[in-house]
């Protein structure tokens, strides 16, 4: 199977890693400045996301999209998760998946 297309899951941490790449993440959203999203990634870092839907402050949001740089990624598609949502699950996830890619494919 060819994964070359298939997003990497991400946490703050792991998106400098993956910049040009296509990523899954969940971010908490904190706030709206102009056409840009600022929410928290599920291990505490502040990501940028551009092209997202309007989501409510304290939700979480899925993105799928491409890591432009460090700390921001260009939308896709974003997925309204509400504000319950266990995040260190997620992040857990995140590792995991990055260890031991196989499963994953």
């Amino acid at each position: 199977m060819d994964a070359s297309g298939l997003p990497a899951f991400a946490n703050g941490e792991m998106l400098k890693t993956l910049v040009g790449r296509r990523v899954r993440t969940v971010v908490q959203v904190q706030r709206r400045e102009g056409g840009l999203l600022v929410g928290q990634s599920t291990d505490g870092h502040q990501l940028i996301i551009r092209g997202a839907m309007d989501v409510p402050v304290s939700h979480f949001m899925e993105v799928f999209g491409t890591a432009e740089g460090d700390q921001s990624i260009s939308a896709e598609i974003c997925t309204d998760f509400g504000n319950n949502f266990d995040a260190e699950s997620f992040n857990g996830l995140c590792k995991f998946a990055n260890m031991v890619k196989e499963p994953f494919l």
